[in-house]
């Protein structure tokens, strides 16, 4: 049986996370990062500085025609970060896990391995629709029929809100890991990040409700 796996990862706390889960399930994994034309090169610099850590091979493949197809908020400046109710946020990328899980799969062909790990949460997606199960599934078979191969597209977090996810990444052992050395803030700034923008304080939120969950449970 096939054990080998490649981990789409940002360095965020979600794919490292994954990262962490792959490691635990496989015998050989291997990492690969997207440059897009992200706002912050720490970032991907980030992202190699895990990998490097956790002695992961990485591999950091050039996606800045997305940048140009479809300018969003966590590619330009000029852009503002919104989330509300009405449509998608800005931060939505059209098309970017369809590429991503695409290239990661064209990757995977090539060394030789049949699991592809992502982040993906239809949870705590803000909207998003390909983080949805159903494209996953869809896309996973897809892949297959487009390479004539078996893959199988892993996605541990789909049904976890953030709180359970600092819950797994404990489970894991890299609870303080995860916290300390990943990037999940949009404003560049690593672990507890600037506090303000909304991946911040989706992330903080969490936070909170596992540490609260987790003292109530050890009452």
């Amino acid at each position: 049986m096939n054990k080998k796996a490649v981990v789409v990862f940002s360095g965020g706390q979600d794919s490292t996370t994954c990262l962490f889960w792959a490691l635990k399930h496989f015998d050989e994994v291997e990492a690969v990062t997207f440059q897009y034309g992200q706002r912050h090169i720490a970032e991907l610099e980030c992202a190699k500085e895990i990998c490097q850590t956790l002695k992961v091979r990485h591999h950091e493949l050039d996606m800045t025609l997305l940048n140009q197809l479809a300018p969003n908020a966590l590619t330009r400046d000029d852009i503002e970060i919104t989330e509300d109710d009405e449509g998608l946020p800005s931060t939505f990328v059209p098309g970017r896990n369809l590429l991503f899980l695409s290239f990661a799969g064209v990757l995977a062909k090539q060394i030789g391995a049949k699991h592809l790990i992502t982040g993906v949460s239809e949870t705590d997606f803000s909207g998003y629709p390909d983080c949805r199960d159903v494209f996953m599934k869809s896309l996973n078979v897809t892949l297959n029929l487009s390479m004539d191969d078996t893959f199988v597209i892993h996605t541990p977090l789909m049904w976890l809100d953030k709180s359970e996810v600092w819950g797994l990444s404990d489970q894991l052992d890299a609870f303080e890991f995860v916290k300390m050395h990943t990037l999940t803030c949009y404003n560049g700034i690593k672990g507890s990040g600037c506090g303000e923008c909304p991946a911040c304080k989706l992330r903080q939120r969490g936070l909170e409700q596992y540490e609260e969950k987790k003292k109530a449970g050890a009452e």
